[in-house]
């Protein structure tokens, strides 16, 4: 592949027999990849002919929600997909940036290399193919929201950068409307708002309905199945599936799958052996499961990863923090006098 370009972390060329499968992976409620997928589908083939409209698109699409929702892989699936449908028209560049490659401890860099990025390296990429998808996680790295910058992590280059990437959106929409940005965060509340404005479909993915777990199930059963036919009866068996979906509770899609592997370290027998597992070993799986995501909201120990993601606090204002101490205060001081 050579030299990639600083902040590319991966270059390819699509579509790509090696591509498929994350597309296919991610089980979404109706209407969710329909959506984006033609989100992505308009900028790509129409976007020189929408250049110079009011209405003209972005090409910047974001995925957010949650850790475990499946907004990367969506990510790479909606590249493949929209590659295949405008293969007749022409290949597909993907370009796949590093958001932590740009932060920087010297004043002004980050804005310096962030302005390269949209600038120079884009559009040289973007010449290559007809069409071009640029994937974007942890986007919050990058446009960081300004009205929340710390004067611990100088506010003043975050500003910069944050500049930077509104204004190499507008420049990349100008030079390049053939060029999708897809894009995702855990923390849409980090990003800034400017840069949500500019977005064509900010597009929110929740934990998985019931209907959706169970479907989930079902597709990790029917994997399994595939390598070990016995398991086949479990993976047919849609009210098995409907029971663990309710029995789990608010589950992610990555550890709704993870249940279901988990399942076969149960028993040391299991693991060596994953054509006995049973329909019990399933149901005490995703209970405990199920337990731990109630717990969820407890201290978790250090080294333990958390299963859901805990809310930012709000900032609270000066007023409010005093009228917190007070009462303390008077607490202390009754507990010194006697």
């Amino acid at each position: 592949m050579g030299i990639l370009p600083p902040g590319v972390s991966g270059l390819h060329a699509l579509p790509a027999d090696h591509h498929d499968g994350p597309w296919d992976a991610v089980l979404t409620p109706p209407g969710v990849k329909e959506r984006l997928l033609a989100s992505a589908l308009l900028p790509l083939r129409h976007g020189r002919l929408l250049a110079g409209t009011a209405s003209a698109p972005h090409g910047l699409l974001l995925l957010a929600g949650p850790p475990g929702t499946g907004k990367s892989t969506l990510a790479q699936g909606v590249a493949q997909a929209a590659a295949r449908v405008l293969a007749p028209h022409g290949a597909t560049t993907l370009v796949e940036i590093d958001p932590h490659a740009f932060p920087s401890e010297l004043l002004g860099e980050s804005q310096r290399a962030v302005a390269r990025l949209f600038a120079e390296t884009l559009p040289e990429l973007a010449a290559r193919r007809p069409h071009t998808i640029v994937l974007v996680d942890e986007v919050e790295s990058l446009a960081v929201r300004r009205a929340a910058a710390s004067f611990e992590t100088n506010p003043i280059d975050v500003h910069r950068a944050t500049d930077a990437v509104l204004a190499g959106l507008d420049l990349l929409r100008a030079r390049c409307p053939a060029t999708v940005l897809v894009t995702t965060t855990n923390f849409p509340a980090a990003v800034d708002e400017a840069f949500l404005s500019r977005a064509d479909l900010v597009l929110r993915l929740d934990l998985p309905d019931e209907p959706t777990r169970a479907a989930i199930i079902a597709h990790s059963l029917a994997e399994l199945a595939g390598q070990w036919p016995r398991l086949r009866g479990l993976a047919d068996d849609p009210a098995l599936h409907r029971m663990l979906a309710f029995r789990c509770g608010p589950l992610d899609g990555r550890r709704l799958r993870k249940s279901v592997t988990g399942a076969l370290t149960l028993r040391p027998e299991l693991a060596l052996d994953p054509a006995r597992l049973t329909a019990a070993d399933l149901l005490a799986a995703f209970d405990q499961a199920g337990t731990g995501t109630r717990l969820a909201a407890e201290p978790i120990p250090s080294g333990i990863a958390e299963l859901a993601p805990r809310p930012v606090p709000e900032p609270r204002r000066a007023d409010e923090l005093a009228s917190r101490r007070e009462p303390t205060a008077r607490r202390t001081a009754e507990l010194e006098t006697q």
